[in-house]
Protein backbone atom coordinates (compact mmCIF):
# COMPACT_ATOMS: atom_id res chain seq x y z
CA UNK A 1 0.00 0.00 0.00
CA UNK A 2 1.06 3.36 -1.07
CA UNK A 3 0.51 6.51 0.97
CA UNK A 4 -0.15 9.86 -0.85
CA UNK A 5 -2.34 13.25 0.63
CA UNK A 6 -3.04 14.11 4.11
CA UNK A 7 -0.08 11.02 4.99
CA UNK A 8 2.48 13.00 2.91
CA UNK A 9 1.74 16.69 4.48
CA UNK A 10 2.27 14.81 7.77
CA UNK A 11 5.69 13.60 6.53
CA UNK A 12 7.15 16.84 5.92
CA UNK A 13 5.90 18.24 9.56
CA UNK A 14 6.71 15.15 11.28
CA UNK A 15 10.38 15.62 10.37
CA UNK A 16 10.35 19.04 11.92
CA UNK A 17 9.61 17.87 15.19
CA UNK A 18 12.55 16.82 17.28
CA UNK A 19 15.68 19.08 15.19
CA UNK A 20 14.35 20.29 11.85
CA UNK A 21 16.16 18.02 9.62
CA UNK A 22 14.42 16.13 8.07
CA UNK A 23 13.07 16.66 4.48
CA UNK A 24 9.54 17.16 3.03
CA UNK A 25 8.65 14.13 0.33
CA UNK A 26 9.17 15.27 -3.08
CA UNK A 27 7.58 13.51 -6.41
CA UNK A 28 11.37 11.79 -7.19
CA UNK A 29 12.15 10.21 -3.85
CA UNK A 30 10.26 6.37 -3.20
CA UNK A 31 6.71 6.05 -2.09
CA UNK A 32 6.17 5.41 1.16
CA UNK A 33 4.34 2.14 1.50
CA UNK A 34 3.06 0.19 4.19
CA UNK A 35 3.54 -3.62 4.77
CA UNK A 36 0.39 -5.23 7.00
CA UNK A 37 1.53 -8.00 9.54
CA UNK A 38 -2.14 -8.37 10.76
CA UNK A 39 -2.65 -8.48 14.47
CA UNK A 40 0.72 -7.50 16.40
CA UNK A 41 1.71 -9.48 19.43
CA UNK A 42 3.14 -6.79 22.00
CA UNK A 43 5.69 -8.43 24.71
CA UNK A 44 3.02 -7.23 27.34
CA UNK A 45 0.33 -9.74 26.44
CA UNK A 46 -1.95 -6.71 24.45
CA UNK A 47 -2.42 -6.81 20.69
CA UNK A 48 -2.29 -4.05 18.28
CA UNK A 49 -4.83 -4.72 16.14
CA UNK A 50 -4.53 -4.70 11.91
CA UNK A 51 -1.09 -3.75 12.46
CA UNK A 52 0.74 -1.89 9.38
CA UNK A 53 4.38 -0.85 9.11
CA UNK A 54 4.99 2.26 7.06
CA UNK A 55 8.85 2.36 4.94
CA UNK A 56 10.55 3.40 2.14
CA UNK A 57 13.36 2.23 0.25
CA UNK A 58 16.45 3.31 -1.66
CA UNK A 59 18.75 1.33 -4.41
CA UNK A 60 18.21 -1.92 -4.67
CA UNK A 61 18.09 -5.55 -2.90
CA UNK A 62 20.56 -7.44 -4.36
CA UNK A 63 20.16 -11.45 -5.91
CA UNK A 64 21.11 -12.92 -2.47
CA UNK A 65 19.78 -10.46 -0.95
CA UNK A 66 22.89 -9.23 1.51
CA UNK A 67 23.12 -5.64 0.95
CA UNK A 68 20.22 -4.66 3.13
CA UNK A 69 20.69 -1.47 5.86
CA UNK A 70 17.89 -0.78 8.24
CA UNK A 71 17.14 2.77 9.40
CA UNK A 72 15.23 2.45 12.61
CA UNK A 73 13.41 6.27 13.55
CA UNK A 74 14.10 8.97 16.07
CA UNK A 75 10.69 9.94 18.50
CA UNK A 76 8.09 11.80 16.45
CA UNK A 77 10.66 11.30 13.70
CA UNK A 78 9.79 9.27 10.19
CA UNK A 79 11.87 7.89 7.61
CA UNK A 80 13.32 10.73 6.29
CA UNK A 81 14.99 10.99 9.74
CA UNK A 82 18.53 10.35 7.91
CA UNK A 83 18.07 11.33 4.47
CA UNK A 84 21.16 13.58 4.94
CA UNK A 85 22.93 10.77 4.82
CA UNK A 86 21.84 8.37 2.24
CA UNK A 87 22.87 8.87 -1.86
CA UNK A 88 25.71 8.90 -3.89
CA UNK A 89 28.93 9.08 -1.98
CA UNK A 90 27.04 8.98 1.10
CA UNK A 91 27.48 6.68 4.42
CA UNK A 92 24.36 4.84 3.13
CA UNK A 93 24.67 5.00 -1.04
CA UNK A 94 22.26 3.49 -2.80
CA UNK A 95 24.71 2.35 -5.65
CA UNK A 96 26.04 0.18 -2.63
CA UNK A 97 23.22 -0.78 -0.31
CA UNK A 98 19.30 -1.04 -0.18
CA UNK A 99 18.46 0.90 2.35
CA UNK A 100 14.98 0.02 4.49
CA UNK A 101 14.03 3.14 6.41
CA UNK A 102 11.25 2.34 8.52
CA UNK A 103 8.03 4.11 10.83
CA UNK A 104 8.77 3.01 14.39
CA UNK A 105 5.22 2.80 16.13
CA UNK A 106 3.22 5.54 17.40
CA UNK A 107 4.64 7.91 14.76
CA UNK A 108 1.80 8.68 12.93
CA UNK A 109 2.35 6.77 9.70
CA UNK A 110 2.80 2.95 11.06
CA UNK A 111 -0.85 2.00 13.26
CA UNK A 112 -0.75 4.42 15.83
CA UNK A 113 -2.89 5.90 18.30
CA UNK A 114 -3.96 9.34 15.51
CA UNK A 115 -4.40 6.35 13.00
CA UNK A 116 -5.87 3.42 14.44
CA UNK A 117 -9.61 2.49 13.76
CA UNK A 118 -9.46 -0.32 15.74
CA UNK A 119 -8.09 1.03 19.06
CA UNK A 120 -8.16 5.30 18.11
CA UNK A 121 -6.56 7.58 20.69
CA UNK A 122 -5.96 6.41 24.27
CA UNK A 123 -7.54 3.13 23.63
CA UNK A 124 -4.46 2.37 21.88
CA UNK A 125 -1.88 -0.21 24.14
CA UNK A 126 0.80 1.03 25.27
CA UNK A 127 4.06 -0.15 23.49
CA UNK A 128 8.35 -0.75 24.13
CA UNK A 129 10.97 -0.11 22.19
CA UNK A 130 11.17 -3.84 21.89
CA UNK A 131 8.12 -3.89 19.98
CA UNK A 132 9.18 -1.42 17.70
CA UNK A 133 12.09 -3.63 16.76
CA UNK A 134 9.87 -7.09 16.70
CA UNK A 135 7.75 -5.36 13.85
CA UNK A 136 10.68 -3.83 12.30
CA UNK A 137 12.31 -8.06 12.05
CA UNK A 138 9.37 -9.08 10.87
CA UNK A 139 9.25 -6.62 7.85
CA UNK A 140 12.72 -7.98 7.19
CA UNK A 141 11.63 -11.43 7.38
CA UNK A 142 8.52 -11.59 6.04
CA UNK A 143 8.36 -8.51 3.28
CA UNK A 144 11.93 -8.99 2.08
CA UNK A 145 13.31 -12.23 2.74
CA UNK A 146 16.42 -10.88 4.14
CA UNK A 147 18.06 -13.06 7.00
CA UNK A 148 21.05 -10.72 7.33
CA UNK A 149 21.55 -6.85 7.36
CA UNK A 150 24.84 -5.09 6.64
CA UNK A 151 23.56 -3.13 9.37
CA UNK A 152 21.33 -1.34 11.10
CA UNK A 153 20.97 2.69 11.76
CA UNK A 154 19.38 4.63 13.69
CA UNK A 155 19.69 8.25 15.93
CA UNK A 156 17.88 8.92 19.32
CA UNK A 157 15.24 6.73 19.95
CA UNK A 158 16.02 5.24 16.77
CA UNK A 159 20.33 4.59 18.27
CA UNK A 160 18.01 2.87 21.38
CA UNK A 161 16.15 0.53 18.66
CA UNK A 162 19.41 -0.07 17.19
CA UNK A 163 21.53 -1.62 20.44
CA UNK A 164 17.73 -3.72 21.31
CA UNK A 165 18.32 -5.11 17.71
CA UNK A 166 22.01 -6.58 18.78
CA UNK A 167 20.77 -8.02 21.92
CA UNK A 168 17.47 -9.51 20.50
CA UNK A 169 18.78 -10.16 17.42
CA UNK A 170 22.69 -10.64 18.05
CA UNK A 171 23.06 -13.07 15.01
CA UNK A 172 20.74 -11.12 12.30
CA UNK A 173 23.69 -7.93 11.46
CA UNK A 174 27.02 -7.11 10.52
CA UNK A 175 26.89 -4.02 12.18
CA UNK A 176 24.98 -1.61 14.57
CA UNK A 177 25.59 2.24 14.08
CA UNK A 178 23.62 4.02 17.40
CA UNK A 179 23.62 7.47 17.01
CA UNK A 180 22.96 9.16 20.08
CA UNK A 181 21.70 6.67 22.22
CA UNK A 182 20.20 5.11 25.31
CA UNK A 183 20.64 1.33 26.35
CA UNK A 184 18.44 2.58 29.63
CA UNK A 185 17.13 5.69 30.26
CA UNK A 186 18.32 7.50 32.92
CA UNK A 187 17.00 9.87 35.24
CA UNK A 188 17.37 12.55 33.37
CA UNK A 189 15.88 11.76 30.26
CA UNK A 190 12.55 10.72 32.23
CA UNK A 191 12.17 13.47 33.99
CA UNK A 192 12.63 15.51 30.01
CA UNK A 193 9.97 13.69 28.71
CA UNK A 194 7.80 13.54 31.86
CA UNK A 195 8.06 17.40 32.05
CA UNK A 196 6.79 17.41 27.85
CA UNK A 197 4.07 14.34 28.73
CA UNK A 198 3.04 17.60 31.37
CA UNK A 199 2.72 20.47 29.17
CA UNK A 200 0.22 18.35 26.70
CA UNK A 201 -1.71 16.46 30.03
CA UNK A 202 -2.18 19.65 31.64
CA UNK A 203 -3.88 21.62 28.61
CA UNK A 204 -7.77 21.30 28.85
CA UNK A 205 -7.84 21.11 25.49
CA UNK A 206 -6.28 17.82 25.44
CA UNK A 207 -9.40 16.60 26.74
CA UNK A 208 -8.26 13.53 27.74
CA UNK A 209 -6.67 12.40 24.09
CA UNK A 210 -10.33 13.19 23.11
CA UNK A 211 -9.53 16.98 21.32
CA UNK A 212 -11.21 18.01 17.97
CA UNK A 213 -8.25 20.13 17.50
CA UNK A 214 -4.53 20.50 18.90
CA UNK A 215 -3.85 21.26 22.05
CA UNK A 216 -2.13 24.63 21.22
CA UNK A 217 -0.86 25.69 24.24
CA UNK A 218 0.55 21.97 25.53
CA UNK A 219 2.07 21.33 22.15
CA UNK A 220 3.77 24.95 22.55
CA UNK A 221 5.16 24.26 25.19
CA UNK A 222 5.93 20.91 24.55
CA UNK A 223 8.17 22.04 21.57
CA UNK A 224 10.13 24.66 24.00
CA UNK A 225 10.85 22.14 26.56
CA UNK A 226 11.87 19.28 24.44
CA UNK A 227 13.26 20.86 20.99
CA UNK A 228 14.20 24.41 22.16
CA UNK A 229 16.00 23.62 25.44
CA UNK A 230 16.88 19.36 25.29
CA UNK A 231 17.37 18.79 21.62
CA UNK A 232 20.15 22.09 22.02
CA UNK A 233 22.91 23.03 23.88
CA UNK A 234 23.12 26.76 25.56
CA UNK A 235 26.29 26.79 23.02
CA UNK A 236 24.22 26.75 19.89
CA UNK A 237 22.07 29.50 21.45
CA UNK A 238 24.97 31.92 22.28
CA UNK A 239 25.95 31.23 18.04
CA UNK A 240 22.93 31.78 16.16
CA UNK A 241 21.75 34.90 18.56
CA UNK A 242 23.83 37.93 19.99
CA UNK A 243 21.34 39.57 21.09
CA UNK A 244 19.32 36.87 23.49
CA UNK A 245 15.79 38.66 22.96
CA UNK A 246 15.99 37.55 19.54
CA UNK A 247 15.62 34.54 20.31
CA UNK A 248 11.68 34.92 21.25
CA UNK A 249 10.60 35.37 17.55
CA UNK A 250 12.18 32.55 16.42
CA UNK A 251 10.77 30.31 19.26
CA UNK A 252 7.11 31.17 18.02
CA UNK A 253 8.49 30.49 14.86
CA UNK A 254 9.09 26.85 16.12
CA UNK A 255 6.22 26.32 17.86
CA UNK A 256 3.86 27.46 14.58
CA UNK A 257 5.97 24.82 12.67
CA UNK A 258 4.68 22.14 15.35
CA UNK A 259 0.89 22.90 15.10
CA UNK A 260 0.65 21.78 11.93
CA UNK A 261 0.60 18.01 12.16
CA UNK A 262 2.03 16.99 15.48
CA UNK A 263 -0.42 14.72 17.42
CA UNK A 264 0.00 14.67 21.02
CA UNK A 265 -1.36 11.59 21.90
CA UNK A 266 1.23 9.11 19.40
CA UNK A 267 4.01 11.56 21.53
CA UNK A 268 2.66 10.50 24.89
CA UNK A 269 2.44 6.77 23.99
CA UNK A 270 6.25 7.10 22.03
CA UNK A 271 7.55 8.44 25.51
CA UNK A 272 6.13 6.00 27.34
CA UNK A 273 7.64 3.49 25.54
CA UNK A 274 11.05 5.47 25.07
CA UNK A 275 11.45 6.46 28.89
CA UNK A 276 10.54 2.45 30.12
CA UNK A 277 13.86 1.28 28.02
CA UNK A 278 16.40 -0.59 29.26
CA UNK A 279 17.55 -3.43 26.95
CA UNK A 280 18.47 -5.42 30.35
CA UNK A 281 15.02 -6.43 30.48
CA UNK A 282 15.18 -8.21 27.24
CA UNK A 283 14.22 -11.84 27.64
CA UNK A 284 16.94 -13.80 29.24
CA UNK A 285 18.72 -11.34 30.79
CA UNK A 286 17.01 -10.74 34.53
CA UNK A 287 17.28 -6.68 33.97
CA UNK A 288 20.97 -6.94 33.87
CA UNK A 289 21.58 -4.25 31.33
CA UNK A 290 25.86 -4.91 31.53
CA UNK A 291 24.78 -8.59 30.64
CA UNK A 292 22.23 -7.62 27.98
CA UNK A 293 25.27 -5.57 25.69
CA UNK A 294 27.65 -8.07 26.21
CA UNK A 295 25.76 -10.29 24.17
CA UNK A 296 25.62 -8.28 21.21
CA UNK A 297 27.84 -10.01 18.88
CA UNK A 298 27.94 -7.19 15.52
CA UNK A 299 30.30 -4.70 15.11
CA UNK A 300 29.13 -1.48 16.92
CA UNK A 301 29.74 1.96 16.39
CA UNK A 302 28.69 4.56 19.02
CA UNK A 303 28.21 8.47 18.34
CA UNK A 304 27.28 10.66 21.26
CA UNK A 305 27.12 14.31 20.92
CA UNK A 306 28.90 16.82 23.31
CA UNK A 307 26.20 18.23 26.00
CA UNK A 308 23.60 16.55 25.11
CA UNK A 309 20.67 17.17 27.25
CA UNK A 310 18.04 14.75 25.96
CA UNK A 311 20.15 11.54 26.33
CA UNK A 312 23.36 12.09 28.29
CA UNK A 313 26.60 10.71 26.79
CA UNK A 314 27.77 9.58 30.19
CA UNK A 315 25.22 6.64 29.57
CA UNK A 316 25.87 5.29 26.36
CA UNK A 317 29.45 5.99 27.18
CA UNK A 318 29.25 3.96 29.99
CA UNK A 319 27.31 1.25 28.12
CA UNK A 320 29.87 1.13 25.18
CA UNK A 321 32.08 -0.60 27.89
CA UNK A 322 30.29 -3.88 27.71
CA UNK A 323 30.05 -4.56 24.26
CA UNK A 324 32.91 -6.72 23.09
CA UNK A 325 33.28 -5.08 19.56
CA UNK A 326 32.79 -1.44 20.22
CA UNK A 327 34.03 2.14 18.50
CA UNK A 328 32.96 5.29 20.81
CA UNK A 329 33.14 8.35 19.16
CA UNK A 330 32.07 11.89 19.67
CA UNK A 331 30.00 13.57 17.07
CA UNK A 332 32.28 16.71 15.57
CA UNK A 333 35.10 16.94 18.25
CA UNK A 334 35.39 20.01 19.49
CA UNK A 335 31.77 21.34 18.61
CA UNK A 336 29.06 21.33 21.32
CA UNK A 337 25.93 20.66 19.32
CA UNK A 338 24.45 17.72 22.14
CA UNK A 339 21.55 15.73 20.58
CA UNK A 340 21.18 17.82 17.87
CA UNK A 341 24.47 16.83 16.46
CA UNK A 342 22.70 13.86 15.00
CA UNK A 343 20.10 16.13 13.63
CA UNK A 344 21.22 16.43 10.35
CA UNK A 345 21.43 20.40 10.14
CA UNK A 346 25.00 21.06 11.16
CA UNK A 347 27.10 20.90 8.06
CA UNK A 348 30.18 20.06 10.41
CA UNK A 349 28.12 17.25 12.25
CA UNK A 350 26.66 16.21 8.81
CA UNK A 351 30.13 15.38 7.33
CA UNK A 352 31.91 14.23 10.03
CA UNK A 353 28.65 11.46 9.93
CA UNK A 354 28.93 10.28 6.87
CA UNK A 355 32.27 10.02 6.89
CA UNK A 356 32.52 7.78 9.52
CA UNK A 357 29.98 5.96 9.14
CA UNK A 358 30.80 5.31 5.93
CA UNK A 359 34.15 4.28 6.29
CA UNK A 360 32.94 2.31 9.47
CA UNK A 361 30.64 -0.09 7.46
CA UNK A 362 33.17 -0.48 4.73
CA UNK A 363 36.47 -1.29 6.28
CA UNK A 364 35.17 -4.33 8.36
CA UNK A 365 35.76 -5.84 11.69
CA UNK A 366 38.96 -4.13 12.12
CA UNK A 367 37.50 -0.97 12.83
CA UNK A 368 35.88 -2.11 16.00
CA UNK A 369 37.80 -2.33 18.73
CA UNK A 370 37.18 -3.61 22.27
CA UNK A 371 35.98 -0.86 25.16
CA UNK A 372 38.11 -0.40 27.75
Amino acid sequence: MILSGAGLIRVAVLGLLLTGSAAAHTPQQPPHQLFSEGDLKLESGEVIKDFSISYVTHGTLNADKSNAVLMVTAISGNHHRVDFMIGPGKALDPEKYFIICTDAIGNGLTTSPSNSKAQPRMQFPKFTIRDMVESQHRLVKEKFGISHLVAVIGPSMGGMQVLQWGVSHPDDMDALVAMVPLAKTPAWSVAVLEASRKAIMNDAAWNGGNYDAPPEKGIRLWRDILNLLAARTPDMYQAQFKNGMDVLPWMKEQEDAAMKAFDANDWIYQTWAYERHDVGTSPGFNGDTAKALAAIKAKTLILTGTKDLLNPEFEPIAAGKNIAHVRMETISPGTVTGHASAGGFNPADVDFLNREVRGFLMQGSDRAKPAN
